[in-house]
């Protein structure tokens, strides 16, 4: 009966790890470990739908501006709403725009790494740093939508006893686009919360 000497079973595990990493089921990672292919994937489309939905945030809040006009005590008065007559709309524009540079940023990165068929993640100091970005914001986000929110809510159902009107009825198209707004950056937020938790699944497993 023929044995195998541990050279040998070293060199046949050396294979099947190269044989992996050809065809693709794992990416070598800088630090030698090895990661599922699906990790990345999944990074990889968390930073594509996050640049996604902060760059509508972005451009159907700065897109949001409308004339009317509107009947108070009998009189018909013009009206104009622009979204950078608000700090909470400017707030949010601001925002989408620096999560739009950040997740394009790290999207370009995570590409290169990937056609090297290498980790997205490095080492354990990337991935915290990954993680407390991620989170920063992603907390960030959610602290403009709910400050746009609040705005908005005032336009809709104005200030109780008193004669503030509904604005949102003669600037329906305003209103419109800044709830959309609002929605995508809730998602952007959300996206990036998911990141994060990846980026803790890594530093649990490696």
């Amino acid at each position: 009966m023929a044995k195998t000497t541990p050279d040998a079973d070293h060199t046949a595990a050396t294979t099947k790890v190269a044989e992996d990493v050809e065809s693709g089921n794992v990416v070598a990672s800088r630090t030698g470990r090895k990661l599922p292919r699906n990790y990345d994937a999944m990074h990889l489309a968390l930073r594509v739908m996050c640049l996604l939905a902060s760059l509508v945030s972005l451009v159907v809040m700065t897109s949001a501006k409308e004339k009317s006009t509107m009947s108070l005590y009998g009189l018909d008065l013009p009206i104009y709403s622009k979204w950078s007559f608000s700090q909470s709309f400017d707030y949010v524009v601001g925002v989408s725009a620096v999560v739009a540079f950040h997740s394009l940023v790290q999207l370009i990165m995570n590409v290169r790494t990937l056609l090297k068929k290498s980790s997205t993640i490095s080492s354990r100091n990337h991935a915290w740093l990954l993680f407390a970005v991620d989170q920063v914001f992603a907390f960030a986000m959610m602290s403009a939508g709910s400050a746009a929110s609040g705005v908005t809510n005032l336009n809709k159902t104005g200030i109780k006893h008193s004669s503030l009107p509904d604005f949102c009825k003669p600037l329906q198209s305003f209103c419109d686009r800044v709830a959309l707004s609002i929605a995508f950056t809730f998602f952007g937020s959300f996206l990036l919360a998911m990141s994060t938790v990846l980026d803790v699944v890594w530093l649990s497993k490696y």
